[in-house]
Parts: C-alpha cells; sequence; structure tokens
C-alpha cells in the first residue's frame, strides 16, 4: 500500500499487476529476476526496475520532487526506522498476535510489548512534530502510515495515543492515502 499510496500522492500513472503469494507467484524464476528476495512490491518505471519498497519510495520522491520533505536526512532516518523497526517488529506482532495466537506465548509477549513501546515511542515523538520528520508530510509517513492503519490488529488502542491518534487521522484524511490504501 506504501507505493500505491506514493503513486496517488504524486499523481502518476500506474498499473497494479497482482502477484498471487497464496500460490507462490513471487518465487516464479521470471519474479525473481526483478525482486531477488521473491518480496513485494516491485515497481517498473522508465525502463529500470526497482525493489524494496523503502528504495522505490526514494526513488519516486527523487522523480516527483515530492515527499522527500525539507530535511531529506531527516525524512531518511524515520524511513528507516520504519523499514527497520517498525514494520519488521509490528509484522512479527502480526503473526504472533493475530495470524497465530496460542502457538508462543513468548513470541506473542515479546512482540505485543514491542508494539506497546513503537506507539509509544511514536507517540512522544509525535507531541513535539506534525509528522514523523517534521512540519511536512513525508515518504517516512507514506511508509509508516499502513502499518498503524492495522491498528485493530494490534489490540493496543490507538486513541490511548493522542499525538499518533491525530497523526493517524490527519494521514487517514487525504484523498490519495484512501485511494492508494484501497
Amino acid at each position: 500500500r506504501k507505493i500505491s499510496i506514493m503513486l496517488e500522492e504524486i499523481n502518476e500513472k500506474y498499473l497494479v499487476t497482482f502477484i498471487n503469494l497464496n500460490k507462490g507467484e513471487q518465487f516464479h524464476e521470471d519474479f525473481k529476476k526483478i525482486s531477488p528476495f521473491s518480496k513485494i512490491p516491485v515497481l517498473r518505471h522508465e525502463n529500470q526496475t526497482i525493489f524494496e519498497s523503502g528504495a522505490i519510495l526514494i526513488y519516486l520522491a527523487n522523480f516527483s520532487g515530492e515527499f522527500y520533505g525539507i530535511n531529506q536526512n531527516l525524512t531518511t532516518q524515520w524511513l528507516m526506522a520504519q523499514m527497520g523497526y517498525i514494520g519488521p517488529m509490528l509484522g512479527q506482532h502480526h503473526q504472533f498476535h493475530h495470524y497465530n495466537p496460542g502457538k508462543s506465548k513468548f513470541g506473542e509477549e515479546r512482540y505485543f510489548n514491542i508494539a506497546k513501546r513503537i506507539y509509544k515511542d511514536l507517540d512522544e515523538h509525535l507531541s513535539v512534530a506534525d509528522f514523523l520528520a517534521g512540519d511536512n508530510y513525508s515518504i517516512a509517513d507514506i511508509a509508516t502510515f499502513p502499518w498503524i492503519a492495522r491498528h485493530n490488529w494490534h489490540d493496543i488502542g490507538l486513541k490511548k495515543y493522542k499525538h499518533l491518534s491525530r497523526w493517524y487521522q490527519s494521514i487517514s484524511n487525504r484523498q490519495a492515502v484512501q485511494k492508494g490504501y484501497d
């Protein structure tokens, strides 16, 4: 959803090609040629292929001249925080808490506590900033939003986090986000 949101934000036309993960289509040799780790998403644009959502967001921000923020260094830091911490940890929380509850008490407790810490840390940061990288909406917000959009899976209570809730509502009200998320 990160990439479709960004494409909607920059008003770039795109065509979605679905890869059926349940049927293992991501492991077909043709797909592995464009995505070495057999992961989605992949972007084909102007005779280039880019894999990994963070790299795609940076590419599209540079291509469009939009959403990289006034401070690209800060935007990159928050983007990498999502790519290396927020997404993977909330993804593990999904595995243990949402998809496979009851299979590992240790996993459920560990990733639930990490998820709560992520919410707390984001809330604290957003108490002094409108968006992750400061006053301007950026690719860091675009990357992080889909993870927080699954807040109902997390069972943490988004409404307990005033500043994170404000950030979430602000972004979820954007027309491009709504269209791209769908």
